[in-house]
């Protein structure tokens, strides 16, 4: 905490603009050492940005034309003196000019460390420096809206409101375990049976989001799979908008899984159009159609393309019987031709499918079957604000264990068990969850946090 650290923290590569960020005590002084103004007598004025060049002061080579401001602690976003030097896009010019900086007294930041520190010196809790790294990563809107809701502090809120319930109760037991009165004790147990039950609603209503929060950051694996020539690269290639599968009258000729991301209803969608399912004696085809089963058994949702010129044959069945249980929709593609399925058929083997019929000729049903896929899986089910959704796997196993814990407790509560054993559960819960805060946890799991972060954030 005490080095001062620095980074690139723009994305490497060409772009218009790339900025050096410095933060620690020397920051300032690093920045004297290398930056040269045409007006040096001037002094900066903090969160002004001024013009001039870096120049390496061994030799007074100009480096590049930058515009560097300087920002004085605390209001920064580490809490600590940052300077930030913008210079061009050039992966040259930036690497430049952070060893310039490295050279003149500052170490190379570890991944994450900025955050960090705004962490350590008490900017962020711990559940809001986390959703620095899920606003980066955000595929869509929806996933982008939760992560700055949990970086404004919703999530941490509604997490802090919990443990401030249970602390009330630890209040309660602490005072009947301090100065027992037999004639309340039969009451107090009743009422902390009823505030453990409601706490662990609201902490079931958490874990229950993070199936929701879990797509928004992951996405959904949608495997499009069927007999060959049903239509799946068709289809593939109208969701996505563009051609990006080859098609054609031949049976067979998508031999490999192809996987595209878009982007349904705020939703990511990873996408996978795979080999046509059948017996095949030619190799290369007897991989793809192992890789496609493989790609369907992983996937969240398949989509089973059934060919409505055709009536059902033995390589259909086939594919219907490896669903199961799986959640599937079922796409009757080819409905501008003459019509030889009977959907009944289909529907008395999964009856749980939902049937779209769809052209890829027309491109009609193409926009009912992105609708199913946003409907099957956030259809009615957001019914909190995204500020309280779970989008962490860290946290969904915190908030696992700490209900387990007041589960415990109220089985304890309600064999009229001593108080002080009651206790331990209802302080492991109120410990738990502020592992989620950052307020009750070891420096090894800090480090683990941070070190999924890039470098220079």
């Amino acid at each position: 905490m005490e080095d001062t650290i620095a980074a690139i923290s723009t994305a490497l590569g060409e772009g218009g603009i790339g900025i050096v960020r410095i933060s620690g005590q020397e920051s300032f002084d690093i920045l004297n050492k290398i930056f040269v103004r045409e007006n040096s007598k001037n002094e900066f004025i903090d969160r002004h940005m001024y013009y001039g060049n870096i120049v390496n002061p061994e030799n007074m080579e100009t480096i590049d034309e930058v515009l560097s401001v300087y920002m004085k602690a605390p209001n920064t976003y580490t809490c600590e003196d940052v300077v930030e030097i913008n210079c061009h896009g050039s992966i040259i010019s930036q690497k430049r000019i952070l060893d310039l900086v490295l050279n003149s007294g500052a170490r190379l930041a570890e991944p994450g460390e900025f955050t960090k520190r705004a962490f350590l010196n008490g900017r962020l809790d711990l559940s809001q420096a986390e959703a620095v790294i899920d606003l980066i990563k955000a595929k869509t809107d929806k996933g982008f809206n939760v992560a700055i809701n949990h970086l404004q502090g919703g999530f941490s809120s509604v997490v802090a409101e919990i443990r401030e319930e249970l602390l009330n109760v630890l209040a309660q037991i602490t005072v009947n375990i301090d100065y027992p009165d037999e004639d309340i004790e039969q009451v107090l147990y009743k009422e902390i049976e009823k505030k453990l039950k409601e706490v662990n609603i609201e902490i079931k209503e958490l874990i229950d989001s993070a199936e929701i929060g879990r797509i928004f950051n992951e996405g959904i694996r949608v495997a499009i799979v069927g007999k060959p020539n049903v239509g799946k690269s068709s289809l593939m290639n109208s969701i996505l908008g563009e051609n990006r599968v080859i098609v054609t009258s031949v049976p067979g000729t998508t031999r490999d899984t192809i996987e595209e991301s878009v982007n349904i209803g705020g939703i990511p969608i990873i996408l996978t159009d795979t080999a046509g399912i059948r017996k095949s004696e030619n190799e290369i085809e007897k991989h793809g159609i192992e890789r496609s089963k493989e790609k369907f058994n992983n996937a969240d949702l398949g989509i089973l393309v059934l060919d409505s010129s055709r009536m059902l044959d033995e390589e259909d069945v086939n594919i219907i019987e490896k669903i199961n249980d799986r959640k599937v929709l079922i796409v009757i593609n080819k409905i501008d031709l003459e019509l030889k399925l009977e959907e009944k058929h289909v529907k008395n083997m999964i009856p749980e499918a939902k049937i779209i019929r769809t052209s890829m000729k027309d491109m009609s049903g193409l926009k009912d079957v992105k609708k199913a896929i946003e409907e099957m899986f956030l259809g009615g089910k957001i019914k909190q604000q995204e500020s309280h959704t779970v989008n962490n796997s860290r946290h969904k196993d915190l908030l696992i264990k700490a209900k387990l814990s007041i589960d415990d407790g109220t089985e304890l509560i309600k064999k009229n068990e001593a108080l002080e054993i009651v206790e331990i559960d209802i302080n492991n819960a109120y410990k738990l969850l502020g592992e989620i805060l950052g307020e009750t946890i070891e420096d090894d799991i800090i480090d683990r946090v941070f070190s999924t972060f890039c470098l220079g954030k």
